[in-house]
Formats: C-alpha cells, structure tokens, sequence
C-alpha cells in the first residue's frame, strides 16, 4: 500500500535544529562512543598549513573556537588536550554553525 499523503514537513528554527543536533550528538556518544578522534582529525586538518586556503581554514577554527569560548591561549593546543567542557563546547559550536548554515539561501549567486 503506497503513502498518498503529502509529505509531512515541519520547518525547524535555528535553536530548534541545534537543540535536536546537541541531544542526537549525546545520544550518538551513549550507543556509539565517543568520535572525538574525527574531530582532532577535523582540527588537524583545518591547521595544515599547505592548504591553499589555510589562512580562511584558521579563521573558520578561531571562529569555532570562539563561539565555543575556548580561550585563546589554549586553542593552539592538540585537540586531545582539551578538557572535556570545552571539548563539549567545541561540539555544541559545531552543530550551531551547522544549524545556521542550514537556513542559509539554497543558491547563493557570487557578484561579479
């Protein structure tokens, strides 16, 4: 038997979508365990220097790190020597911009 219903879709606000992020990334941790390794491995990656747009990755990080209060003096450190409220924090920051990225215009033009 085929669904006729149209398609059920409840639109999210921005603290809705990233209230939802931070209770499925705890729930993730419970059954799964910890991922933190992929996010040192994010945070390597964005620190690599070779990259072509390495100086635009290390303000995306500092942005991170900002909203999630890091302190400046400890965000040059290796990922794992976070402590776990900021590690927590780093998350939570994460899933923010994933929330806000999501609400933004679906084809951005660039000006010529």
């Amino acid at each position: 038997m085929a669904i006729t219903s149209p398609a059920a879709h409840v639109p999210l606000n921005t603290s809705q979508r990233l209230s939802g992020l931070n209770h499925i990334a705890e729930i993730r941790c419970r059954l799964w365990g910890d991922n933190w390794n992929e996010v040192a491995r994010f945070i390597e990656a964005l620190r690599d220097k070779r990259d072509e747009y390495a100086e635009e990755n290390n303000r995306a990080l500092a942005a991170i790190f900002f909203l999630a209060r890091v302190p400046s003096a400890r965000q040059a450190l290796a990922p794992n020597a976070l402590t776990l409220e900021e590690k927590r924090a780093v998350i939570a920051a994460m899933n923010h911009f994933r929330a806000v990225v999501s609400q933004f215009p679906k084809r951005l033009t660039m000006p010529l």
